[in-house]
């Protein structure tokens, strides 16, 4: 990292050592599961080669080497297999490539050559993956404010003639991407025949480098942008538009929702970041977190960021959600308190219901009331398929204990 992005946080410079000591300790998932989501659409061999990644890294200035030299084995591991005809295994090793180049680049918060290269050889080895991929994937760019957001739309499988699929749009948060958003085999949208346009928004992965930059409201311009292009697209049915967000997508998704009103027929958010002002993410937890959101909204000065992050809030948004709304928290979500995902769901005035686990963390997760109770991600995407089918929901607050049971109070 270049001495301007280390200087932009004061935070950032007093804690790096600490930061790196930390990972010596605990490991490179310290402050989020980023093996586990980074390699998921890859299957288990792609698991595996991010374990392996994982153990050899002690400090952030390690995570850029290892990535990139795990993806550079993996990508002539695929080039091999391609030229023997072997492709299936050539997919497969194409995809874990991309994915492994799409995690090197989290430690960098500048556009810089070390950055283009990785962005250059991860949408390389995504577009190889995409001659060879088990589903139909198209690589997308949607024209907005004078520039392209990036997104990939995957069908189920080729449509016959005049077929449709509803479409999911995926919107991940802030550490993650596009080719993080399906799954190469058995993914759960793909298998409910719905279509998925997973996509970097304003601020997010690609787009931020592409000098696309988040505001506190454009991502509900790219909304309206994102839903017209569907709309002209031949195997969309544009009625029937959903949205999932994660993590800074669950603020983003909401967002979406209202901006696309009746356009829309239901959102689900799970990893919830609803505090306004941000306090907790910001300043409470690694200080990378609002290092690379100075980043992705273009700010250099800390002050004036701070002044900025004073406008994050969706109670002022998601009173004009019109569509059912589901959000899945942790109860011990450690980068924003679910007090604030209670009264943002207060301002809900739409059907909607509020799912928290307790004892889980920020990714809904490492809690027995998820291991015992509904898997959280098999709850979201069958309660999306519930919008399609227009099965009606009655508003609840749920609440999942220790021992996986479910209580549901009026909401």
């Amino acid at each position: 990292m270049s001495a301007k992005a280390d200087g932009r946080m004061k935070r950032w410079q007093e804690q790096r050592w600490i930061l790196d000591a930390v990972i010596r300790t605990v490991g490179v998932e310290w402050d989020q599961g980023r093996l586990r989501y980074g390699a998921a659409p890859g299957g288990s061999q792609a698991v595996g080669e991010f374990r392996a990644v994982g153990s050899k890294i002690k400090r952030v200035g390690d995570f850029v080497r290892e990535f990139s030299n795990a993806a550079k084995r993996r990508e002539a591991k695929a080039v091999t297999f391609e030229e023997a005809g072997r492709l299936i295994s050539a997919r497969e090793s194409y995809l874990t490539a991309s994915l492994l180049w799409a995690a090197g680049r989290w430690p960098i918060f500048e556009v810089n050559e070390e950055l283009e290269y990785l962005e250059e050889r991860m949408n390389h080895c995504y577009e190889k993956f995409i001659e060879y991929a088990p589903h139909p994937i198209k690589k997308v760019r949607i024209p907005f404010d004078g520039k392209e957001l990036p997104a990939y739309l995957h069908l189920p499988r080729e449509p016959v003639e005049g077929e449709t699929f509803p479409c999911v749009v995926n919107l991940p948060g802030m550490d993650s991407s596009k080719e993080t958003g399906v799954n190469m085999y058995g993914d759960s949208y793909l298998e409910r025949n719905m279509a998925v346009l997973s996509i970097d928004g304003p601020g997010q992965a690609e787009s931020v480098a592409l000098g696309i930059h988040v505001t506190n409201s454009n991502h509900m311009d790219a909304a309206k942008v994102v839903a017209d292009w569907l709309e002209a697209q031949p195997a969309i049915d544009s009625s029937k538009l959903l949205i999932r967000g994660t993590s800074f997508g669950t603020y983003w998704g909401l967002q979406w929702a209202a901006a696309l009103g009746d356009r829309v027929k239901g959102v689900a958010v799970a990893g919830v970041c609803h505090e306004p002002g941000c306090h907790t993410i910001f300043n409470m937890a690694s200080p990378s977190f609002k290092l690379r959101y100075m980043w992705m909204a273009d700010y250099d000065d800390e002050a004036a960021f701070d002044e900025f992050a004073k406008t994050i809030d969706l109670r002022p948004f998601v009173p004009e959600i019109t569509c059912p709304v589901l959000i899945v928290a942790g109860e011990q979500d450690q980068l924003s308190p679910i007090e604030h995902s209670y009264d943002v769901f207060n301002h809900i005035g739409a059907p909607k219901e509020i799912v928290v686990y307790e004892g889980a963390n920020h990714s809904v997760a490492d809690a027995s009331s998820v291991s015992l109770g509904e898997d959280p991600k098999d709850y979201l995407v069958d309660w999306l398929e519930a919008r399609l089918n227009e099965v009606p929901l009655e508003s609840a607050k749920v609440f999942i204990d220790s021992s996986g049971r479910r209580t549901d109070s009026p909401a």
